[in-house]
């Protein structure tokens, strides 16, 4: 095969660079302007093809430089398939690629879809590749693995070419239709040996071919940036329209189609040259690209609206009947007679357009939804109304209504109706009403998605007035806004900057919250006076712009638990707190291991942060010591500190209390749940809670592997004058009847503070209890509310504590019976103000429900009775589900 004949064959396609149809393949190779498309790796699924190779034309012609004998190239509309096709047959040509093949053959499937008869494969090449000599088949015939057959547009090909469907067939010489033909040949059947690469869309069905399937993806952002700068021959019209473009336009999915990337270089090239604004969203681009092609047929408005509206038929029947193009005959139904010769601006062309076998298509989903919305408010004789219209749309379009937003608003379709005619008010008001009541609607609802669409809507309309209009203080601003696309980070930015602040910025499970995302976020964040990122996963490159934010915002609030920060990460987070105002900060299991970089935030004279939750994280009694030297600093305000399981021992707590008592310290809450503190560090704690200056109210020692040896230093602490302890929770510690008793005696104190305090799973004894209930009935105690839960003491413990009419909460107390329950009532009608009252894990039976839905609705005061988890049968649950009050 004369590889000079097949390099000028291809060299001479065919065809018109058109704005929407992008430029040329042939003319893109040569004038050295192609950029190979970049593959999906994930998709390749042959494990003999190096992933590593992510260009197309290595990925092919690795594959193909091995066993693979079919390669299918799957991607969207103008992706790059057809010129890296036509780029492989010139490089072959020219020595500098797939040298293996002896002959390459490039057929496009949709020019054969009229193509009729009987045809031998013999005749079938000589037929389609007239640059292939006679005497070149005979030795093909003989050697077929020495021949590449390049199948393009297989979505647009109108005949199955399932083999299941055709008697194949094996004889070249063998005459059979061209659909039976290039079946055979893909099948394997048919010149078996020889290779093949497939160029699809992916809708078409593949099922029947076997090979490896590369995903197509085009032009990624450093593949753009190399785009426009070979498009624009000025260096910063190149910078210009690039930035811009990726601003407006870079987070949508069809900017990496080479034909894209020719649509807005060749209007923004325009817009410029003409010194005009250049567009700020996809709708205005097309409202450009609309106004550049009409004008270019210079023909009268009444025409130009004619045209139009013929689009707008001919997309409706393309959108609704699922056809890709269109015969002369339905173009001429539409109303094109007149315009036949114009449509080349506005559609592909294939064929003759002087035969009734010329296929009509658009180049582009986008511009057929676009020209839909357009002739929807253009159509002054449609009166459908728009409930039904987005009902009928909702499954073929994506962007329909989001086109209709944008040529609702006065400005940005102004330049429309220049051309065509003032639209249809009548439909564009419908729209808005509709636009309006179905976004309020949605906005005060839970689903994320509908939450997204109002505001891509709303973008689109870029009407500032319109979003403070339609979000109003019943929307649900906080909903959960997990796994947000770049797309919905540009939307919400938006809308939330038109808003001017935000309560709470929902970012719950944002697994990929990368540094583009971020950066776009940046303004949000700032204007939010809550951020929640927990459980999400933060890039590296996202923490500067968090940190950025934080330091110029209004934000007083921010949860990161579980988002595996590290002390990297949280190193440059701390940089930006010193300045920032916010009050909470949660870094709950957050893998640091560090407080070095707390301490100059805590000490800094512009920092609010008054509370801090560490816990679940390894800090140590090294990392614990260095954020007790910043609680010295008379510029710290930490007021609550959540250190729960952190590995802490008793060998921080002298430190801890040597902050307590300096005087500086604001400190009012501090949780030590499940440390070691163990005795040795409860009293060293306990000397602090005696000194003048500690202004500790809550301390949190839940299981901290305490006895009652830690009972008579927190009895001296509750004896002290100086005391200033309002909580004290000691729940999960063995702590035994002595040391219980001993701490009885410091609570019988007249004057003692403590309000509430947790027993709970303490090994307390009836002996306890009755000591408790001693203190109560004293009339000087301050206790409000007592938790001695899961405490083995059963039906007597209730009647001793219940005797003292405790508020708000008595909960769990373990093997309670049926016999317990006359002493509950007798409390509850006595108390004016037990609220609350929990009996859950026991073995109350049927008997105790009809006395305990009684008390519960005779009573003004109590709240609810919890009754989850004891012995009660289905006989009951009507009895029980007739008291509100009672969960069961």
């Amino acid at each position: 095969m004369d590889k000079d004949t097949a390099l000028i064959h291809i060299l001479n396609s065919k065809g018109v660079s058109t704005l929407l149809g992008g430029k040329l393949p042939v003319s893109v190779i040569t004038d050295n302007e192609y950029i190979p498309p970049l593959t999906s790796e994930a998709l390749v699924t042959d494990r003999n093809v190096d992933h590593s190779l992510s260009s197309l034309d290595h990925c092919i012609s690795s594959s193909l430089g091995g066993e693979v004998k079919t390669v299918i190239l799957v991607g969207p509309e103008g992706s790059g398939k057809t010129t890296a096709l036509q780029k492989l047959v010139v490089d072959w040509a020219k020595g500098e690629h797939l040298q293996n093949f002896s002959y390459v053959f490039y057929f496009r499937l949709r020019e054969m879809n009229f193509l009729e008869g009987m045809l031998s494969l013999e005749t079938f090449i000589q037929h389609h590749q007239s640059h292939v000599p006679p005497q070149a088949v005979p030795l093909l015939l003989q050697k077929p693995e020495d021949a590449l057959f390049l199948f393009d547009d297989l979505d647009q090909y109108r005949h199955s070419l399932d083999p299941s469907v055709h008697s194949v067939c094996s004889d070249p010489s063998q005459a059979a239709s061209v659909p039976c033909l290039i079946a055979s040949l893909l099948h394997g059947s048919l010149l078996k040996g020889a290779a093949f690469v497939v160029a699809t869309r992916p809708a078409a069905r593949l099922d029947f071919l076997s090979g490896i399937s590369v995903e197509v993806l085009g032009l990624l952002k450093p593949q753009r940036e190399a785009y426009f700068n070979r498009f624009f021959t000025d260096q910063s019209d190149a910078n210009k329209a690039l930035m811009h473009m990726e601003r407006t336009l870079g987070f949508y999915d069809f900017c990496i189609s080479p034909r894209f990337c020719w649509t807005v270089c060749s209007i923004y090239k325009s817009l410029m040259d003409a010194g005009r604004k250049l567009p700020e969203t996809l709708s205005q681009l097309y409202v450009d690209i609309m106004v550049y092609l009409i004008q270019s047929l210079s023909l009268s408005k009444d025409c130009n609206r004619d045209l139009v509206l013929a689009l707008g038929r001919m997309a409706s029947h393309c959108c609704f009947d699922q056809h890709r193009s269109c015969t002369k005959e339905e173009m001429e139904s539409f109303g094109f007679q007149q315009f036949l010769s114009s449509v080349g601006v506005f559609l592909q062309i294939d064929g003759d357009i002087e035969q009734n076998t010329c296929l009509f298509s658009f180049h582009s989903q986008l511009m057929l939804e676009f020209i839909l919305a357009l002739c929807f408010f253009l159509d002054k004789s449609s009166s459908e109304g728009v409930e039904k219209v987005m009902e009928k749309h909702k499954c073929h379009t994506n962007f329909f209504d989001l086109f209709l937003s944008s040529l609702s608003e006065p400005i940005q379709r102004r330049p429309l109706e220049t051309l065509l005619g003032e639209l249809n008010s009548d439909q564009i008001m419908n729209f808005r009403c509709w636009f309006k009541s179905s976004s309020e609607a949605a906005l005060k609802g839970y689903y994320k998605d509908m939450h997204y669409r109002c505001f891509h809507l709303l973008y689109q309309a870029q009407n500032e007035s319109l979003v403070k209009d339609i979000i109003t203080s019943s929307a649900q601003m906080g909903i959960s806004y997990d796994d947000l696309s770049l797309l919905n980070c540009v939307t919400l930015n938006y809308v939330i900057t038109c808003l001017g602040e935000m309560k709470q910025l929902n970012l719950y499970r944002t697994r990929n919250f990368t540094e583009e995302k971020a950066q776009v976020l940046g303004p949000t964040m700032s204007l939010s006076h809550k951020i929640i990122l927990s459980d999400s996963s933060l890039n590296p490159g996202a923490v500067p712009h968090l940190a950025l934010a934080l330091s110029r915002g209004i934000t007083k609030e921010l949860d990161l638990s579980h988002t595996n920060l590290g002390d990297e990460k949280f190193s440059i987070l701390c940089v930006a707190l010193r300045d920032s105002k916010l009050l909470k900060l949660n870094v709950l299991a957050c893998s640091l291991t560090s407080c070095e970089d707390l301490v100059p935030v805590l000490t800094s004279a512009t920092s609010q942060l008054g509370v801090l939750n560490m816990m679940f994280n390894p800090i140590g009694d090294v990392g614990f010591m260095k954020l007790c030297k910043a609680l010295h600093s008379p510029h710290c305000k930490l007021q609550e500190l959540w250190l729960r399981s952190c590995q802490l021992t008793a060998a921080s707590m002298e430190a801890f209390s040597s902050a307590l008592c300096c005087g500086q310290s604001e400190l009012r809450k501090v949780d030590l749940t499940g440390n070691t503190i163990s005795d040795n560090g409860v009293e060293t704690l306990s000397k602090s809670l005696k000194h003048p200056l500690c202004r500790l109210q809550s301390l949190i020692l839940y299981d901290n592997e305490l006895t009652g040896a830690c009972c008579p230093h927190l009895k001296e602490a509750l004896m002290s004058e100086h005391c200033s302890l309002s909580e004290l929770d000691l729940s999960l510690n063995d702590l035994n009847q002595e040391g219980a008793l001993l701490l009885c005696q410091g609570l019988s104190r007249p004057g003692c503070p403590i309000e509430r305090l947790r027993l709970t799973r303490c090994e307390l004894t009836l002996s306890v209890f009755k000591e408790l209930g001693s203190v109560l009935r004293s009339g000087t105690s301050q206790l409000k509310s007592l938790m001695v839960g899961i405490n083995e003491v059963g039906d007597k413990g209730v009647k001793i504590s219940m005797g003292c009419c405790l508020t708000p909460k008595l909960v769990e107390m373990t093997h309670l019976t049926d016999a317990c329950v006359e002493d509950v009532c007798a409390a509850i009608r006595a108390s004016k103000t037990l609220k609350s009252l929990e009996m859950r894990n026991n073995s109350l039976t049927d008997a105790s429900v009809p006395p305990l839905v009684k008390v519960m609705k005779d009573s003004a005061i109590m709240q609810e009775m919890n009754l989850q988890y004891n012995n009660f049968s289905e006989d009951v649950f009507d009895t029980l589900e007739g008291c509100h009050k009672i969960r069961y």
